[in-house]
Order: structure tokens, then sequence, then C-alpha cells
């Protein structure tokens, strides 16, 4: 790891103290160097033969200093003098690997074109960069969360093993650049909100209350991010299909049990909708010469198919991924991440919390156990934020009625003479059982209008419904026209369409 005087510097922002014998870089040498720095630990690696992933790799440091006249092993530039150091290659090449991500495309991605600064809504001093592609995002982290994320790969990469398809933060590299007395350490991801597309709304929810408004400062940008009580006055929650939210808050759930298992908290939702109904998607932001470079698992609808095998992305997909949603009479997609899981339960988190108690609600702040900011998170999500679109009413009762018309034709049509003969042998037969039950008609209804008891065979197994809700149902759901007559197999079939197995089986009395 770095040495103690580059710890105490901190993530490289603006407020960074610089030594006297270094002039401060400027914001185009530390992005140039970022690029170089990755282009060439990427290159140094793909040179090497590949093997497994051991436990060892995940702990393993590469240092190399890059001066600007250059060396026998790195390239001359024209920055300053720098080192680099780069954080578990093995697995991070491997991690890579994993979401379809070749080295070449990776390098192209990286260091063809210089990288996009972009502002940060949080509270955090971090930089962002996206690359020019709109594939990858690079975020400068504190020492704390560097280190953080070097113990968590080992879990990182089991969980990976069993469910790339997820919402957490896709890892793709974690380097350390030292420059003119400036430390910057940084972690390429995934981009969750394709520049591409207009966001015309952009939410960075928690699932708690206390202090979760946007500023008046963030408010007055041109995409501000709004957070949670701004959602529950802006929004009534977002609809879905029911398939769309299950495999949704499925996803959530799994990833939010292995954010607890981690002992992480104070994780957020980034959430981006477009309405599709305002203006056709804006594409020209992308850049045409992207080699056809598409990360597997890093959209949002990739993320939530678990039941779907690998399918091969689209090439020119005009929703870029999006979910498909409602809101009112509006047609949405939605592009969503989990962002910010590096930050543990820590002494420091505890105190914070406990002060955060005193002045207020405990259970509504931001920081609080892993347990109960998963459960709060997953709740707010589930109930507030999503939401389900109900079926109609009258849906059910016409497939229903279509499955009791289908089953009928198909039943006459494969009842054989010989079994006509014993229906109605054996519909005398019960006819004889209980007196004059169907005196009233030789081709009785489905069901029976009148207060009565059904016959049924004392070895026959089949539930049998109470009196009372025969009444209730005889004059909505008897045919009008009555029916020939059944085999007992074919009336027990018809009968299973209508009679609600809720209901529970009573034996008649046979008198």
């Amino acid at each position: 790891m770095s040495n103690a005087s580059s710890d105490s510097i901190g993530s490289g922002t603006k407020t960074s103290k610089v030594s006297k014998d270094h002039k401060k870089p400027t914001a185009a040498a530390l992005k140039g160097a970022i690029q170089l720095g990755i282009g060439y630990a990427v290159g140094n690696r793909s040179s090497k033969p590949d093997r497994d992933v051991l436990m060892q790799d995940f702990s393993v440091v590469e240092s190399v200093f890059l001066p600007s006249e250059g060396s026998n092993m790195t390239p001359a530039h024209h920055f300053p003098d720098f080192r680099l150091k780069t954080y578990a290659p093995l697995a991070f090449r491997y991690f890579r690997e994993l979401f379809g991500i070749k080295p070449d495309d990776y390098l192209y991605s990286m260091c063809n074109e210089p990288l996009i600064e972009l502002t940060n809504p949080g509270a955090s001093s971090s930089w962002f960069y996206l690359t020019s592609d709109d594939e990858f995002i690079i975020k400068t982290v504190q020492h704390k969360e560097a280190e953080f994320l070097q113990k968590l790969l080992p879990g990182y990469y089991m969980n990976l093993n069993q469910n790339p398809r997820t919402l957490l933060p896709k890892f793709y590299g974690l380097y350390c650049i030292q420059l003119g007395g400036v430390t910057l350490r940084v972690v390429v991801m995934n981009n969750v909100l394709p520049r591409a597309m207009k966001m015309h709304y952009k939410y960075d929810l928690k699932g708690s209350s206390y202090k979760r408004r946007a500023s008046r400062k963030e408010r007055t940008k041109s995409s501000p991010t709004f957070k949670d009580l701004d959602f529950q006055e802006m929004h009534e929650g977002l609809h879905f299909d029911l398939d769309t939210y299950n495999c949704l808050m499925k996803t959530l759930q799994r990833d939010c049990r292995v954010l607890e298992s981690f002992k992480i908290m104070d994780y957020s939702l980034l959430l981006g909708i477009h309405v599709l109904d305002r203006k056709p998607l804006n594409r020209g932001n992308r850049c045409d010469s992207r080699k056809g470079q598409k990360v597997l698992y890093s959209t949002a609808l990739e993320s939530i198919q678990g039941n779907v095998k690998d399918p091969e992305p689209v090439a020119d997909d005009e929703t870029l991924g999006g979910i498909p949603a409602r809101h009112k009479d509006e047609n949405l997609l939605i592009f969503l991440g989990i962002i910010d899981i590096l930050q543990s339960y820590r002494f420091i988190k505890k105190v914070e919390h406990s002060w955060k108690a005193l002045v207020h609600d405990g259970d509504k702040v931001s920081v609080h156990r892993p347990g109960f900011y998963a459960d709060r998170f997953l709740k707010f999500m589930g109930s507030t934020v999503f939401k389900k679109i109900h079926p109609l009413r009258g849906a059910s009762s016409k497939r229903k009625k279509n499955s009791l018309y289908a089953a009928k034709s198909a039943s006459q049509e494969f009842l054989s003479p010989q079994k006509e003969e014993k229906a109605e042998k054996r519909a005398q037969s019960m006819d004889n059982l209980d007196g004059n039950l169907y005196s009233s008609s030789q081709q009785p209804d489905l069901l029976p209008r009148t207060t009565v008891s059904f016959e049924c065979d004392l070895n026959d197994e089949e539930d049998i419904d109470n009196s009372e809700y025969r009444r209730a149902s005889s004059s909505t759901i008897a045919l009008d026209d009555p029916l020939p007559s059944l085999s007992r197999s074919q009336s027990e079939s018809e009968l299973d369409v209508y009679l609600p197995h809720k209901i529970s089986p009573r034996r008649p009395s046979w008198s």
C-alpha cells in the first residue's frame, strides 16, 4: 500500500495538501496520468500468461514508476513523473473477462479519447470521470474505501461467480496515482446512467427521511439529483408489470442480503427516469467509433433478468437497456443501480448513528446497522418507489369462461359412444339415490339453480362446495342454455373450473 505520508493526503481532492517541492498538477495532467497508468497496467498484465485466481492474488499490489522521459519498462509521456499502483490485477482481469470485456476494447474505451468530467451530486468529495464511449465510470475513492474494497474482493469474487446478474457496482479495476504530491485512488465501474439517454428525473434513494431532500444549490442545476422526500412529492410510484416487478425486487433483495453479509450500509439506489412521450431518443452523444463494445449484464434490464441465459446484446437497441415502466399516463424507461457500497459499519459510523439518533428518530437517519438498513431499503423500494400494475378485474373471469368452453368442446370431441352410455346409466343411478334431483329436465345445468346437495361417489375424493356458496353462485355463473349429459370425468373437470378450492371440503350426508 502507499506510505504513511501519501495516505494522509486522502483522495486527492482540491483541498489536498501539496509539498513545497512539487507543483500542484492540473486537472488535465491528472486525467492523462490516469489514462496512461491504466493503459500500462492492462497492457502489462495482458502480456503475462493466464492462470486461475488464487487467494493471495487479492492482496497483491504492483507498483511501478513512470518517469516522463520513459524507461526500459515504461513509455515516455508529457506528464510529470508519477507512480502507479495496481491492486489485485489478476483478480480484476478475471472480473473483466466475466463481463465479456476484452483487453483491447477496454484499452480503447479508457485511452482513445479524453475523459469526461462529471459533477458529483453527493456529499462526498469524490471526482467522477466518464469514458467517451459511455461504458465506464472512473471514481476517486478515499484510502479507507480502497482498503475496504481490497478486503471485499474475495467475497465479491464468490458473489459474481454465483450471480453475475446484479444491480451492485461492477468493479473493473482499482489503481493509485501519485503525481506532484497528490495521491488519487480510483476505481473503474460500470456506467449506470447512459449519457446518450436524457434523464428527465434522477434520484439518489436510501429509504430514509432525515435530510433526504435535494439542496437549493442542487435544484438549480440543469439535471439535478433529487432524494427520497422529493420522490414522494414528485412521483406516486413507478408501475411495472407483475413479472418485471418480481424480477426487480428479487434482484434487490438478493443484493441487499449480500451487502448485509459484508456489514455494508449507507448505500443508495441511483435511479434515472426517461419519459418516452416527451422527446425522441437522443443518441447524438454516444460515440460512433465504439468498436461494438458492449459489457455483459451492464444494463438495468440485463441485471434483473436472472432467468435469461446470456442473451446476445443488441448493437442498436434504442432503449439502451432501460426497463419499461409507467407513471400515470406516461411511458417510461428506468435505469438504476446500487451505488456507494464501500461504507462499512465501522466504529465511526456507529458513533455517527448514535449522535444523529439523539436529535432525530434513529430509525429514519441514513446511517444504521446493516440488517435494519437493508430491510428499510427494501420496504421503501417495494412499496413506495416500485409498484405492480394490477390486471383488470374482468380478465380473470373471462379467462375462466373461455377455459370452461374450451374444456367442454374438447371433452365432447373425444367422448366415445360407450362413455356416453355409461354416463347416462350413471346419471340414472344417481337420480335414484336422492329422489327427484333432476326431475325438471333431462339435461341438467352444470350448476343447479336450486339449493340442493351435489351427488358424488362415496369413494370420490373431489372437493364439495357448501350450499351457501351455491346459492350465491347459481344466479351468476349458471349457464343459460342447458348442457347435454356429461360423463363423470367430464362434469368434474368442468366443475373444477367454477368451484373455487378455497372453500373447505365437506362430505354430504346421505339419507
